[in-house]
């Protein structure tokens, strides 16, 4: 088990009755979750492909489906592989081999993902501009897809004026950027500050998660975001809940002394 213990899976109120399915019946889920990630986390740093698809099977067979695998299995391992890698308990090659054999398992398992009835939004999405920051990226569109959004997501190094030209055109409802790294955050603060100067796109909603977001409490308000949420699942719940959620004007703190000094 890694330092520390695994990972709880984080979700906002009501997560439960608005975006789980229903628990299998008692029984049928045989196999411990917390082994499954233990056994799931060794046959990544390992790169045994072989092993990790033996793990999946043995958890559709104790009764998880693909969402459980998304949000009960693959995500904590991602933040498991993630922590350890910034803490220099995982090195470089185990860590990339881990990522890649992850994202297949990701890929494989969105095809079974539940299909809801599309519910009219729509969502350009972004992440960081490494391969791992992509996988969580994409773990967060996987189930907004699953919970009926209509996703555009275009992973990371794409500059602020195309984003900007496409949320003009196009005019999304939200904009999120999740699994987003610490350099991605001056072209963040960037953007936010531009569409709330311009005034472009009013009805949009700009929401963050995952990624430095989780590192750096009361950085995502700070900003001036929205809504904010730490998983994928959690993403999923708030922004079926909270469509009219915005910032308050009070609420961005990041930037306030730059404007102050230049209005002066």
């Amino acid at each position: 088990m890694p330092p520390g213990g695994w990972p709880k899976q984080q979700s906002g109120p009501g997560a439960a009755e608005r975006v789980r399915h229903q628990a299998p019946p008692p029984g049928r889920r045989a196999m411990n979750v917390e082994q499954l990630n233990e056994q799931l986390f060794e046959a990544l740093i390992t790169g045994d492909r072989i092993s990790a698809r033996g793990v999946v099977r043995r958890a559709l067979g104790g009764g998880l489906q693909a969402q459980d695998l998304a949000t009960e299995l693959f995500w904590p391992t991602y933040q498991t592989l993630e922590k350890m890698h910034r803490q220099d308990q995982l090195g470089v090659l185990p860590h990339h081999a881990a990522v890649r054999l992850l994202r297949t398992l990701v890929d494989q398992n969105a095809a079974g993902l539940t299909q809801m009835s599309r519910n009219g939004r729509r969502v350009l999405a972004f992440c960081g501009a490494s391969e791992n920051d992509e996988l969580g990226g994409q773990m967060a569109v996987d189930l907004l897809e699953a919970y009926g959004f209509e996703v555009l997501f275009a992973g990371g190094g794409v500059a602020n004026d195309e984003i900007l030209g496409y949320v003009n055109e196009q005019r999304p409802d939200v904009l999120l950027m999740f699994a987003s790294a610490a350099s991605d955050l001056p072209n963040i603060r960037a953007l936010i500050d531009t569409i709330q100067e311009i005034g472009a796109a009013p009805n949009l909603q700009v929401a963050v998660g995952g990624g430095v977001f989780n590192r750096a409490d009361g950085l995502a308000e700070e900003i001036g975001a929205d809504l904010w949420a730490a998983s994928p699942i959690e993403i999923v719940d708030r922004l079926l809940a909270e469509p009219q959620r915005r910032a308050d004007a009070g609420q961005r703190t990041v930037g306030k002394s730059r404007k102050s000094r230049a209005a002066a």
